[in-house]
């Protein structure tokens, strides 16, 4: 079915514009218009637009929820603000993403449902305290809260990105160095080799093989990178090797404790914000496992919700698992006493972070020099292996 934008004449001969959605074709759509009296004068098919094609930054996303908090907040409706902030946003696909939304609000959806069918913009966390301050009349609040989470998040995303941005580059340059090395160096050595006449090493006629091989296959390899990169991504959607890796990202080595910090702090955090917004505890639990996005963390956390479903304390339901670490179990145990368990937890994110920031840049001193070393030395190799007959050809004549 396709949507038309049609002008069409009434009975009084008075010309009107329209738009048809879910017709098959043009004469479908005038036998419709023939059915309530009108005639159609001319019909365009409307392409559709697919939010999906086009990528929306979180920048975009943290603007958005900024705003509608600050406008819940002033006491406009949510029909004003979405539709204010439709008329505000740049980014063709959130626009047609708001209008949508606001829309399905009109035709008597819930806020949560209506932002439910673009989860994959707005997170698990975000429609987790949208439906709670909807429940609970306290949508302003949740929303200023999602506000904060979200910039706090990107924030270490970015300081993340940062930091790891100078190995990358050189991983990159010495990706780019052997592979000049190994399809324009090594050929012109390999002619030389051939006049001299000389029994070449085990080195070098490897990476002879090499270069033949990236000069005369390369639309091959670029075809099996590609492939292989489709492969795993599709590969990770299958449960049980994404609990298998999840499981090996706690305990791999040099990033094992990082990897498990970084989504413990993510974890707890969700958890922390929900549970200040009023979420019930279990519900609170159950959306903060779906925003770490973890296999371990989604088992450990129906345990939890088992536990404290028997009677338990969330500090002891904590506790029995050594992933979390011992101040955020200490600070849940004080928050729960004095009723402010959302507050403690938020504090004791922030000396995860604290140490999640540490760990980085102890890791990132320790990294850098062993790459431009691993990268010195992987360079060096090739050298050898090209030189290697030439010493050989050279003692021979000596």
């Amino acid at each position: 079915m396709a949507v038309y934008e049609y002008t069409a004449r009434d009975e009084a001969g008075t010309i009107f514009s329209g738009i048809y959605e879910d017709i098959g074709g043009v004469s479908a759509l005038k036998r419709e218009l023939a059915k309530i009296g009108y005639n159609l004068v001319n019909a365009k098919r409307k392409r559709i637009f697919n939010p999906r094609s086009v990528r929306i930054k979180q920048a975009d996303v943290i603007v958005f929820v900024y705003k509608f908090a600050g406008m819940c907040s002033a006491g406009l409706s949510i029909i004003q603000c979405l539709d204010t902030l439709e008329k505000q946003t740049e980014n063709e696909s959130l626009k047609f993403i708001i209008n949508d939304i606001k829309k399905n609000i009109e035709t008597g959806s819930s806020l949560t449902g209506a932002f439910e069918k673009y989860r994959y913009v707005f997170s698990d966390f975000f429609l987790g305290m949208v439906e709670a301050g909807e429940s609970g009349g306290r949508l302003a609040e949740s929303l200023e809260i999602s506000t904060k989470y979200l910039e706090r998040r990107a924030d270490i995303q970015n300081r993340l990105k940062s930091a790891f941005i100078y190995p990358v580059i050189v991983i990159i340059v010495c990706f780019m160095i052997i592979t000049a090395l190994v399809a324009f160096v090594v050929p012109v050595f390999s002619k030389i080799y051939r006049q001299l006449g000389v029994p070449l090493p085990g080195p070098t006629q490897m990476l002879l093989v090499l270069s033949i091989i990236v000069r005369k296959w390369w639309p091959a390899l670029i075809v099996l990178a590609v492939v292989l990169s489709i492969a795993c991504r599709y590969i990770r959607k299958n449960k049980f090797i994404k609990s298998k890796w999840d499981h090996f990202k706690f305990v791999m080595p040099v990033f094992g404790k990082l990897n498990r910090l970084a989504t413990v702090s993510h974890y707890v955090r969700s958890l922390a914000m929900l549970i200040t917004t009023g979420v019930p505890i279990i519900k609170a639990f159950e959306v903060s496992s779906m925003v770490a996005n973890n296999v371990e963390i989604s088992r450990i956390t129906l345990d939890m919700q088992k536990s404290v479903q028997a009677g338990n304390s969330v500090a002891e339901s904590l506790e029995k698992h050594k992933i979390f670490p011992p101040i955020i179990v200490q600070l849940a145990d004080s928050g729960e006493e004095a009723g402010m368990l959302g507050q403690m937890l938020n504090k004791g994110v922030d000396f995860l972070e604290k140490d999640v920031e540490r760990i980085t840049n102890s890791l990132l001193v320790k990294l850098e020099p062993a790459l431009t070393l691993g990268m010195g030395a992987v360079i060096g190799l090739i050298l050898l292996a090209v030189y290697l007959p030439m010493f050989d050809y050279m003692a021979h004549l000596k």
